[in-house]
């Protein structure tokens, strides 16, 4: 990473924050971005601003105590694809412990290099050029090169793959075409769109201005698989990472032994064994009241009261974007009038949602998706509940007398029901009859982008615009609501490329407007990402994505 004043826009940087339209936080993360060094951004935000910053403190692998299997509780999900992966939290923390990211976003929301060890990018935001890491070694002993990289990132953009990653790239990677079929589908925009310019160096050349692309590149799909291993993912499979996976069943248990010679250094941990919990909550509370695990992934609301009582526990929460949305088909009657959507969040009171489902835990959603632990969050007008004028929409839709519908919930996060629950109380009283019908999360997750009106979770993500890409941009992959509106696509567009933080948020603005007032999501609440460890465990920090990092962490005996 560069540490002189050849990073692009940092001039600009430096006068957001000396006039304090952005924050130090705020600061960081886009200088690194544009590729300063995480370590001279820290320092500059503290000279700028008169008083030190410095990064979340992180326990250092080397003092961890040594051995010892790390057994953790989850779900064990199928992992055989890790580029169409939809589990941040369950499938690739699989998956992670093998295989391994080309940047690394912490904590905090600042991207570090990883796999790729430095970058920089034009003044114009289009031309980002990475730098591979030397010495990177696949587990059979062959070098990690860009011709690996590329292939992941072309595998990435092919619509018959049916990446997320579409979401995210199409703005600067992508163009739309009718495919054979004549059906809408999309193409690399151009040929020398990821260049390979030597064994060590990738090339992004965008269609147009992008500022998050290293943040892109964390994203859990985009896991980089060996290419003989034709990206499919299990035991056996070739990685880059501190461990191998010797067992895996799903619904049962994932078990892992460290991987000898892995070129990040020392692991403390021999292993890890990821255990299946299921979907009843009381289980994972008997497994560590018992001791049979050291820990969960992370915890749901409806957990907190008892594993909270265990004094051999340790807890861990950071706030987050992390959120449920109540999500509608636009394509689907009644919900293909935006007066019906609207009237829908115009019936909640969010504040009631947030300490009924969950106890307070979090913090109120604006029904957008933006979260205020959003740098690029924008304050608007909260919705405020109004069921005289959400009947007045249902009338004005040609339902003077309400709607009846239902709303689909995985019973694998337990807070879903009780939101749902708040909400079908307030819907009734704006003439919304909607029955709630529980379904086993395995058989939800099939279906999910299919049901008329379905709860979905939503991970973190660092940037409000990634969200926004990857949920509501037209014709994406995890576009579930089949939601399409030109404006907000080409607003969003517009945002990926500005640094200015100020001009970004006042895009980012009209896209909370449009969400708002046509949108396909009734999203009242985030939960802060929470867990709890055995105190044995040691170095353990939550990520606000639920990540794990097996190389992290150490065990007491």
């Amino acid at each position: 990473m560069s540490d002189d004043r050849k990073v692009p826009h940092l001039d600009s940087l430096t006068k957001q924050l000396s006039d304090k339209t952005m924050d130090r936080r705020e600061f960081v993360r886009y200088a690194t971005l544009l590729g300063l060094a995480a370590p001279v951004a820290y320092a500059m935000a503290g000279t700028i601003t008169g008083e030190p910053f410095a990064p979340t403190a992180e326990a250092q692998a080397a003092a961890m105590p040594k051995g010892g299997v790390l057994r953790i509780g989850t779900r064990i999900k199928e992992i055989k694809s890790p580029h169409t992966y939809s589990w941040g939290g369950y499938d690739s923390n699989i998956s992670r412990q093998v295989v391994e990211y080309l940047t690394f976003t912490d904590r905090d929301g600042v991207t570090k290099p990883y796999l790729f060890e430095s970058w920089t990018v034009s003044e114009d935001l289009k031309t980002w050029t990475f730098k591979l890491r030397k010495g990177v070694k696949w587990h059979n002993g062959q070098e990690l090169v860009a011709d690996h990289v590329v292939w992941n990132l072309k595998r990435v953009l092919d619509p018959a793959v049916g990446s997320s990653m579409i979401g995210l790239m199409k703005g600067y990677m992508l163009n739309d075409k009718k495919g054979a079929d004549g059906k809408d589908t999309t193409e690399v925009w151009a040929a020398n769109a990821i260049e390979k310019v030597d064994d060590y160096t990738v090339r992004f050349n965008c269609k147009v201005p992008q500022v998050a692309v290293p943040e892109h590149l964390f994203h859990y799909p985009m896991a980089i698989l060996h290419p003989d291993d034709k990206g499919v993912f299990g035991v056996g499979a070739q990685g880059t990472g501190p461990f191998k996976l010797v067992e895996y069943e799903v619904g049962k248990k994932a078990v892992f032994k460290k991987q000898p010679g892995y070129w990040g250094g020392d692991v403390a941990l021999d292993g890890m064994e990821q255990i299946d919990m299921g979907d009843d909550a009381s289980a994972a509370i008997a497994a560590l009241a018992s001791k049979q695990i050291h820990g969960l992934v992370f915890a749901d609301p409806t957990q907190y009261d008892a594993l909270k009582a265990m004094p051999h526990l340790a807890f861990y929460d950071v706030p987050t974007a992390e959120t449920g949305v109540m999500r509608m088909r636009s394509d689907a009657k009644p919900f293909d009038d935006a007066r019906v959507r609207k009237a829908m969040r115009l019936a909640i009171d969010s504040e009631t949602v947030l300490k009924v489902a969950l106890r307070g835990l979090g913090t109120v959603g604006e029904h957008h998706h933006c979260s205020v632990s959003h740098p690029d969050y924008a304050a608007i007008a909260p919705m405020k509940r109004d069921v005289a004028a959400a009947k007045k929409l249902l009338a004005e839709a040609g339902h003077p007398n309400g709607i009846k519908s239902e709303i689909i919930v995985p019973n694998d996060h337990a807070w879903f029901q009780a939101m749902a629950e708040a909400c079908q109380q307030m819907w009734k009283e704006a003439g919304i009859d909607i029955a709630i019908k529980p379904m086993p999360g395995a058989q939800y997750w099939d279906v999910w982008t299919k049901v008329p009106m379905g709860v979905t979770i939503w991970y973190h993500r660092p940037l409000a615009i990634m969200c926004l890409g990857l949920a509501y941009r037209t014709g994406v992959p995890w576009n579930e609501s089949g939601y399409s509106n030109k404006k907000f696509d080409e607003i969003l567009t517009q945002a990926e490329g500005v640094v200015d933080l100020t001009k970004r948020k006042a895009l980012v603005a009209e896209l909370e407007k449009i969400m708002q007032e046509d949108g396909p999501l009734v999203q009242p609440v985030f939960r802060n990402a929470f867990t709890f460890m055995d105190k044995k465990v040691k170095g353990f920090s939550m990520h606000p994505t639920n990540y794990l990092f097996g190389w992290r962490i150490g065990l007491e005996a």
